[in-house]
């Protein structure tokens, strides 16, 4: 499995989630995932708050078009971004 696909409505993201990091940041993580770092803690849902919060920020996209599919309290997680499936690999490939 790659790390995102893109499809007609934006595209799936195979996450590894790091809380209390130094700094928010995303960046390629192993052939599977994508690495993202987030300063919250992984408490009362604050990392996943965090992390539509971040990825909203980061693609450009609404914070109501960042839906986490599966993981919700896991690290490993699995994320729709909805939206311009070109800005959306465009995006990517800069990751």
């Amino acid at each position: 499995m790659a790390a995102w696909r893109i499809d007609a409505e934006g595209a799936i993201l195979s996450l590894k989630v790091t809380p209390r990091a130094s700094k928010d940041a995303i960046g390629p993580g192993d052939a599977d995932r994508l690495s993202v770092r987030l300063r919250a803690p992984p408490v009362d849902g604050a990392a996943n708050v965090a992390l539509t919060d971040f990825l909203a920020r980061h693609f450009g996209i609404s914070k109501r078009s960042v839906t986490i599919i599966s993981g919700e309290a896991a690290r490993l997680k699995r994320v729709r971004l909805t939206g311009d499936p070109l800005h959306l690999a465009s995006v990517l490939e800069t990751l």
